[in-house]
């Protein structure tokens, strides 16, 4: 059996970060294993102002040395939400323990969305979070992620295929071979993802209905289904379709149900479609 490590925070009640990965990655086969980077009440959403939050960045190495006696070995190590730059160097040492030639490290460089920083980001944890992503195989960022990772503005509607395309190609040069940049949209129908493999120079695409609206935790949900989908060998484009897909159907599941699950999408109920797809 695959193992995987999810490095992120974990939100008590909400339907992301660990809440996520962990069930979705479990059901796709995969031994899940998590190191929590942090304990919230809640998400840190709109709605849910007063949530509790525990750092747990000095705990960090020492479930790392613990590993490293026990002489875990990991398939796939992925990141999510760092709140700290301590939380990116701490981070940087594991994969120096744990990286191996045969292993994948996937980094989520989560930092924005919508053409600014999440509370408590700015230019200088980019710079930091460009240097994790030199060491990763596969990063996934959003145009304002990858904005911000590159210094340069954000594209907003402002973009066509040329320009992602050499967009993809500027965030090859942060060290990764694959980059998958997600929330990529032509047209006001679809919305999905584009990559750039740097090894082979080729791109692929995969686009889903666009549906309105904003719905909390899909980018924790596509992040770990690709991981997922690659942990298990599934070439980019079968992983991107696999996950674009199970994220388009865990938002349609949620329609019409917003008023009373509008902190997150109804992942659970579509579980199975996901075990489905993966066959």
């Amino acid at each position: 059996m695959k193992r995987i490590v999810s490095i992120q925070d974990i939100s008590c009640f909400g339907k992301c970060s660990l809440t996520a990965a962990l069930p979705i990655t479990s059901a796709m086969g995969i031994e899940t294993c998590v190191i929590p980077t942090a304990v919230l009440s809640t998400h840190t959403g709109t709605g849910f102002e007063g949530y509790t939050y525990r750092d747990l960045t000095s705990d960090i190495p020492q479930i790392s040395a613990h590993w490293k006696r026990l002489n875990l070995r990991l398939d796939a190590i992925c990141t999510g939400y760092l709140g700290s730059f301590e939380q990116i160097k701490i981070v940087s040492d594991f994969m120096d323990d744990f990286g191996t030639d045969d292993n994948l490290i996937i980094v989520d460089p989560v930092m924005g969305d919508k053409g600014e920083y999440y509370k408590g980001f700015n230019d200088g944890f980019a710079n930091e979070m460009k240097k994790l992503c030199k060491k990763a195989d596969v990063i996934l960022p959003n145009l304002t992620e990858a904005a911000l990772l590159l210094g340069e503005d954000y594209l907003g509607d402002s973009y066509d295929e040329k320009s992602i395309k050499e967009l993809l190609a500027r965030l090859a040069t942060l060290g990764s071979d694959i980059v998958v940049l997600t929330g990529v949209s032509f047209n006001e129908n679809s919305q999905g993802v584009m990559s750039y493999n740097r090894v082979t120079g080729e791109f692929s695409s995969y686009f889903s209905d666009n549906i309105p609206g904003y719905f909390h935790s899909t980018g924790d949900v596509f992040s770990a289904t690709l991981s997922g989908a690659l942990v298990k060998g599934f070439d980019m484009g079968r992983a991107i379709k696999v996950a674009v897909d199970f994220t388009v159907d865990c938002i349609k599941h949620t329609l019409g149900h917003e008023k009373e699950h509008w902190y997150g999408v109804m992942f659970e109920d579509c579980i199975g479609d996901l075990i489905e797809m993966i066959k």
